[in-house]
């Protein structure tokens, strides 16, 4: 990092939605780091010149969100092993001898605020059921695996979105029919949301959760609404329920930890610095 004062920012379109900028600017205030984090709307033809400008205006690095996450990959000049078994990338480190590294901190986001949430979730005490198969689903797949969940039920809409999945990610991945999600998740330990489905403004996640148990360990990664109905109709069932906004602040950590150069905390002050 360079001795100038550290500028890193969120790349998107559109930005005003993100959280992060309020999350950086907690983390900044709360560390007296001087430092800066700014939003950045950038359009898609525009992304790749935009991405090799910022290191000479004394960007350290910057956030990536839709719809650069997979562009930014090609603009990298090295990316990390799981962004490329993601196909994603969600953080870039500008470094000192110019260059551009990528790589993806979702999977990192989604176990620890899994295992904060949940402390007591044990990888092997299941299967697990991954609703969805979209980019959130890749990074959430790729850490399944790797914690050593054996058997991973995976659902979504389109089936043929899910089978390429499974193509990337091996045997421990069984593809189910949308229809039958039901079904695996009453033989399930952990049950994840991967889509949008329950967000504000999207149709809610018409799956039957009569299957749920005490003991089951549920998360959306929706986190607006902050309780979906499946996490409420999975508190009411008894299970142990995480929300989504800790997965985006923890995804957060590793990028402001390298660019600022101190390890933050997620704590309650953190979630309510987002939330306000």
């Amino acid at each position: 990092m360079s001795s100038s004062l550290p500028i890193a920012g969120v790349i998107g379109d559109p930005i005003s939605h993100s959280k992060s900028p309020k999350l950086f600017r907690h983390w900044l205030d709360r560390y007296q780091i001087s430092g800066h984090y700014i939003p950045l709307k950038v359009a898609e033809q525009d992304f790749e010149s935009v991405v090799r400008t910022l290191p000479k205006m004394g960007f350290v690095g910057a956030n990536v969100t839709i719809p650069h996450k997979e562009k930014v990959l090609e603009v990298a000049d090295k990316a990390t092993d799981r962004a490329i078994l993601i196909g994603a990338a969600n953080t870039l480190i500008f470094t000192n001898d110019g260059q551009i590294r990528a790589d993806n901190t979702d999977g990192y986001g989604f176990l620890a605020n899994l295992r904060q949430g949940a402390p007591k979730w044990v990888p092997d005490a299941g299967p697990a059921v991954v609703l969805g198969a979209g980019g959130a689903a890749r990074a959430v797949l790729a850490t399944l695996i790797e914690t050593g969940v054996s058997t991973i039920y995976l659902c979504n809409r389109t089936r043929g979105r899910a089978e390429v999945l499974q193509q990337s990610f091996g045997p421990r991945v069984t593809v189910v029919d949308w229809v039958e999600a039901g079904n695996v998740i009453e033989d399930s330990q952990t049950i994840i949301n991967t889509t949008s489905l329950g967000m504000i403004g999207q149709p809610e996640l018409r799956v039957p959760l009569d299957g749920l148990e005490p003991g089951n360990v549920v998360t959306d990664l929706v986190y607006a609404p902050l309780e979906t109905r499946l996490l409420r109709e999975a508190r009411q069932a008894g299970c142990d329920v995480v929300d989504g906004l800790g997965m985006l602040l923890h995804q957060a950590v590793p990028g402001f930890e390298r660019w600022f150069g101190q390890r933050p905390e997620v704590d309650h002050d953190t979630r309510l610095s987002v939330l306000g």
